[in-house]
């Protein structure tokens, strides 16, 4: 991970140690703390996970990178109904920070494929964006999902896709030189 932590913003406000910071939480956080982040937040899911982690943020890098560090081979699991959130933070949020730095950093293309496979299910948390309007289908490995105009490319790319970031999707196939037959509009 880059030193500085750039202030460059990732998706929306979300800066590059704002996600670094949001992904120690669900291995730290207690589930008091997490009850007293969601009455903070009011009951409101997506504040709470966005509030937690800028103020997780406000640490010195130093801090949040040790935090990173703690977390390597923990399993540890925020209070959500399946281990598969952890993969998926990993494999989508680290696209978010390579991207930002301009980084590349490869996606087993198994691992996204379950990754995309439970955005897909995945009832809680709510997810904030729509899946996408079409029928994705993957380069590489078998896998299709959807109905509609049909959508072409890697997996680690469906899964950004999948994850509310088409623009993303898009600029990962780009960098990567990855076939890649279009973003698709929102249900």
């Amino acid at each position: 991970m880059h030193p500085a932590l750039p202030a460059q913003p990732t998706r929306g406000d979300w800066r590059v140690r704002d996600v670094a910071a949001h992904l120690t939480i669900a291995a730290r956080f207690s589930c008091g703390q997490v009850v007293r982040e969601m009455v903070r937040a009011r009951g409101d899911w997506n504040r709470m996970i966005h509030d937690s982690a800028v103020r997780e943020a406000s640490l010195p890098v130093g801090e949040i990178v040790a935090n990173l560090r703690s977390i390597i081979g923990s399993r540890r699991l925020a209070p959500t109904p399946s281990p598969h959130e952890p993969l998926l933070d990993l494999l989508v949020h680290g696209q978010d920070i390579a991207l930002a730095l301009h980084r590349d950093r490869p996606v087993p293309p198994r691992a996204a494929l379950d990754a995309a496979e439970r955005v897909w299910t995945m009832r809680f948390p709510p997810r904030p964006w729509p899946l996408p309007n079409a029928r994705l289908v993957a380069t590489y490995v078998e896998w299709a999902l959807g109905e509609g105009e049909e959508v072409h490319g890697p997996i680690a790319a469906l899964l950004l896709l999948l994850t509310g970031r088409p623009q993303t999707a898009a600029e990962w196939a780009e960098r990567t030189g990855e076939p890649w037959t279009g973003v698709t509009t929102p249900r």
